[in-house]
């Protein structure tokens, strides 16, 4: 018993020896030190505002929401032109195997399969990542991140996990994998693993174009409205619940397989300072952006290869997918999907950016991925498949909460040395993402709401 209480005054009682040394080293500065004139502090005037319990929450997700904004509307145009560029050039390497009388099963698994995959994830990744992380790392550099961080610590703290969480939660929203690699900063084993275990919680930058076009899917089920505001702020109530998915999920490991308690850190505000450009764009481009890019793109092209030959390897008239789609249709049905979706969804795992152009592919029976030309035209093809409102909303929640992409995966690999920590990263997701998944559709279909609202 004494031992137990004296474990849970640890904590409070650092902090007051941190406490005392800091108002000691100000009696000294006081006496030691002299001012001429009034003494204007606008940093501490700047952290009583930012790091007030009435501002500091809103503020930070207002600031979220506005990088999330300008990384999305700002990669649209980009976006379209690297697609453009990728795209086109594909046809130069269909002339070139033609040129060089390939077959027909090489041509599709190099030019249709893996260089067609290349361009897509390519094509969606880049943009966002060299908006996000420059955006990311001027905040970092301006020195607010540690508020941020000083602001969610007690939070982190009663769910058992490390302060430091929070800026390898950040990170995450960029990347999970540069997320799970920032967890490097966390001293303490346990609460490392915690944080590399929970960052997938957090959508990354691939998951955010699925997330918005099943919102205004959603939302033009339910309200016969797509405004893009209306989807950005149900993007928003997303990432809010996955924040909150991940102090729960961590709540519970510190309790079963990462049992412990957490330890202190005193984190010390340093001075906001204005960043240097030159070496913020080479830290956020070259050790952030390109080195995402590099491994997914080290994973998405064997990936291509293998989902062309899944879509044109047939027997019976039904390709490889359909046939797997039809065995994981009971499973799909029971979280309120579809075979289709959850096999879009693991064929997806090189990069998530795949999942809706195979899910296009998989309902059109199509032997290349493909992408529709307008929303109505998505939304009149799901609608064909038997999709509902639910259909959508259960599409968000497992986007949100499913297992990591390949590359994130990789990186848990590396960083842990593990093969149980990184088999558990992927499969603990996965489960709280079918337990939501499931409660929420046997519930809806109780109520018999899924056939009072039309899709």
């Amino acid at each position: 018993m004494e031992a137990q209480t004296l474990g849970a005054k640890v904590g409070p009682v650092r902090d007051l020896i941190v406490a005392a040394i800091y108002d000691r080293t100000q009696q000294i500065v006081d006496q030691v030190v002299k001012r001429r004139g009034p003494v204007h502090d606008l940093d501490r005037r700047i952290d009583d505002f930012v790091t007030a319990k009435l501002f500091g929450y809103p503020l930070m997700l207002a600031l979220l929401g506005v990088i999330f904004w300008l990384t999305i509307s700002g990669a649209n145009y980009p976006s379209q032109l690297l697609a453009k560029l990728l795209f086109g050039f594909q046809a130069h390497l269909t002339a070139f195997c033609q040129w060089l009388h390939f077959p027909a099963w090489l041509h599709g698994v190099l030019v249709l399969g893996m260089y067609r995959c290349l361009a897509w994830v390519v094509s969606v990744m880049l943009p966002p990542m060299a908006i996000f992380f420059p955006l990311f790392t001027f905040l970092e550099d301006l020195g607010y991140l540690p508020r941020v961080a000083f602001n969610l610590d007690r939070l982190f703290k009663r769910a058992g996990a490390h302060g430091k969480q929070v800026l390898t939660m950040c990170m995450g929203f960029g990347c999970n994998a540069v997320g799970v690699t920032a967890c490097r900063i966390i001293e303490s084993p346990r609460e490392r693993l915690l944080a590399i275990i929970t960052n997938n919680f957090v959508p990354c930058n691939g998951r955010f174009p699925l997330l918005i076009t099943m919102a205004m899917v959603l939302l033009g089920a339910l309200a016969g409205n797509t405004n893009p505001f209306l989807a950005s702020l149900l993007v928003a109530g997303a990432v809010v619940l996955g924040i909150a998915v991940t102090l729960l999920v961590s709540w519970l490991l510190s309790r079963t397989l990462l049992k412990g308690v957490p330890s202190t850190f005193t984190l010390e505000l340093p001075p906001y300072r204005w960043p240097k450009i030159g070496s913020l764009l080479i830290r956020a481009v070259m050790d952030r952006t390109l080195f995402v890019l590099m491994r997914a793109v080290t994973v998405a092209a064997p990936a291509g290869a293998l989902i062309w030959l899944m879509a044109n390897l047939k027997a019976g008239g039904l390709s490889i997918i359909g046939y797997l789609a039809g065995w994981l249709q009971g499973f799909g049905r029971l979280i309120g999907l579809d075979g289709y979706i959850v096999l879009a969804f693991l064929l997806g795992l090189p990069a998530n950016e795949l999942v809706i152009p195979i899910l296009i592919m998989s309902y059109l029976a199509e032997g290349v991925m493909l992408e529709l030309d307008s929303l109505e035209a998505l939304r009149a093809l799901l609608a064909a498949n038997g999709w509902t409102w639910l259909t959508a909303l259960n599409m968000i929640l497992f986007s949100l909460l499913h297992f990591p992409c390949g590359t994130t995966l990789l990186t848990v690999r590396k960083e842990t040395q593990s093969t149980k920590w990184t088999v558990l990263a992927a499969f603990i997701p996965t489960g709280v993402a079918v337990l939501v998944c499931f409660f929420l559709t046997q519930l809806v279909r109780l109520s018999g709401l899924v056939r009072l609202i039309r899709f």
